[in-house]
């Protein structure tokens, strides 16, 4: 009878109603939540904070109704070391899920889906046909241009100094009349002030009609793609094409661990408004980074007309609120988060952040 009382009041004592009581849950506790600016997700104006992240939380809050008080870091390394020193329960920052960081890290189910993308200074068409007229490949293409235009008149040139001096004169005043020649034949203009007359020199004017239908065709377009301006746009169609520019990201950013992935060597700053400066004052050529943060940080200080994102992105990312390794919070909390993601009211407010 004894055994069956004790069973009893075991089973009574360790029941699911009783063991909630004396459980810890959000409810029961101050939550301590580590937070960094990154606007347009968290912004601070006189110490009260707004943003994405901040209504995000709120709406969670709404339903869990705790208590709480955020904890501010300098920036987002200080803040992903305090979240795995367990200095704050979680945070609710537009943290990019990584491999590197899920072995440090805890992730809830993601609350926005983002991109990471590239920044850089607007270009004058202009000057971008300036620089390609002064480039390398443009005077190449002259130069090889007038390379083969000098070959033909000189060999019709030594055809024709002796049978036809008339048209072809001796020493330098006859080699630059084949040059004239030759290049009139060669543009089809065909004045007719000079024409071969011997026999060489007719076979080489014949030749020479025929290979320049052929070379003027592929010598203009070369010409042409030279002078056509490249944009930095045009240039990047992968990953790899980064490694032909002096490239800068936030240090200890999903963008950086992507950039060191495939090898690319980045500068670092510490806050977005850094990489943006540094565009501006010419220090990088491009700015790889969130695009959120990228269009917002332009958008703010109306720098539309100097900078832009490309519309080219590099990766997917997807923003978590984070919690210290093994935490029972994330259980607790993911369900409210998948509930609120699901409503209208947080719909209408993403859409504000496309």
């Amino acid at each position: 009878m004894k055994s069956l009382f004790f069973l009893f009041l075991t089973l009574l004592i360790l029941s699911p109603k009783n063991y909630a009581q004396d459980s810890t849950s959000v409810s029961n506790q101050k939550l301590i939540i580590g937070i960094t600016e990154a606007p347009p997700f968290i912004t601070e104006n006189n110490g009260d904070y707004s943003g994405l992240s901040i209504s995000s939380w709120n709406l969670v809050n709404d339903k869990l109704e705790s208590e709480y008080e955020f904890r501010t870091y300098n920036s987002l390394n200080d803040l992903l070391i305090g979240i795995e020193n367990k200095e704050v329960d979680f945070s609710i920052n537009p943290i990019t899920v990584t491999d590197n960081r899920m072995e440090r890290l805890d992730f809830s189910q993601p609350y926005f889906i983002s991109n990471t993308g590239i920044a850089k200074r607007k270009e004058s068409e202009i000057w971008n046909y300036i620089k390609n007229i002064v480039s390398w490949n443009f005077i190449s293409a002259i130069l090889i241009l007038l390379g083969v235009i000098f070959i033909f008149g000189f060999l019709v040139w030594i055809f024709e100094r002796k049978g036809n001096p008339e048209e072809f004169g001796a020493g330098k005043r006859g080699i630059f009349q084949g040059f004239w020649w030759s290049a009139v034949t060669m543009t089809t203009v065909g004045y007719g002030d000079k024409s071969p007359r011997t026999t060489g020199g007719r076979i080489i004017g014949f030749i020479w009609m025929f290979m320049a239908i052929i070379m003027i065709s592929s010598l203009t377009a070369g010409i042409a793609s030279s002078l056509t301006a490249r944009t930095i746009n045009d240039q990047i169609n992968s990953v790899q094409d980064l490694q032909n520019f002096n490239v800068t990201t936030v240090s200890n950013s999903s963008s950086e661990e992507f950039l060191n992935l495939y090898n690319i060597e980045a500068d670092t700053v510490f806050t977005e408004m850094q990489g943006i400066e540094a565009l501006l004052n010419k220090e990088t050529a491009l700015f790889v980074y969130d695009v959120p943060m990228l269009k917002h940080a332009i958008e703010e200080n109306q720098l539309q007309d100097e900078l832009e994102v490309l519309q080219k992105t590099l990766k997917k990312d997807y923003y978590s609120y984070t919690f210290p390794k093994d935490s029972p919070l994330l259980n607790e909390l993911n369900p409210v988060l998948v509930g609120v993601l699901k409503t209208m009211e947080w719909n209408v407010l993403v859409e504000e952040y496309k």
